[in-house]
């Protein structure tokens, strides 16, 4: 038996890192300003632990989602796998070639992309999809914040979040 309901825990565990940073928050500056000066130091350190986890937790909580939909996604080691009920692949986030969010699809989809490999289609709503904010925030250039705003604005057309650019120009000679 639970004291809260279904809705409320899944709130809570979708802000956790935000209630604890703001728990070491609160903390930090009972110890920085209350008992003395010999934990003022230890104070300041958890304000600035507790503004980091605030932070970070707050771009998580916009990136997850209800973990209500078609199949399952597992990131492991640089890979992306994802276990769909008709379709299923993995991608190496080492060799990925571009990130698109296809708002055409209903729910939207992730589709990434990497050459020789047909293109894997997730749904953001799919089972482990919050451990994809980890796997593209390696993505060298990736903007963070445009990514969650673009979830968020839930576009009815496809955008292109972060592709990798040429690692020379294209009329550049190599001697």
């Amino acid at each position: 038996m639970s004291f809260f309901r279904p809705e409320a825990q899944a709130q809570v565990w979708r802000w956790r890192e935000v209630i604890v940073g703001g728990g070491a928050l609160v903390l930090g500056l009972y110890l920085a300003l209350g008992p003395g000066a010999l934990l003022s130091f230890p104070g300041v350190a958890l304000i600035v632990v507790g503004a980091l986890l605030v932070w970070i937790g707050i771009q998580r909580g916009r990136f997850r989602g209800s973990a209500d939909g078609a199949g399952a996604v597992q990131v492991d080691e640089g890979q992306v796998t994802y276990f769909g009920p008709l379709t299923g692949g993995t991608i190496d986030l080492r060799e990925m070639q571009s990130l698109v969010l296809s708002g055409t699809m209903f729910p939207p989809h992730w589709r990434l992309e990497q050459r020789g490999v047909p293109p894997l289609l997730i749904p953001v709503n799919a089972v482990g999809a919050d451990g994809l904010f980890d796997a593209f925030a390696t993505l060298p250039g990736l903007r963070t914040e445009r990514m969650l705003s673009t979830l968020k604005a839930n576009p009815r057309q496809e955008v292109v979040i972060w592709q990798r650019g040429p690692l020379r120009p294209e009329g550049a000679l190599l001697h």
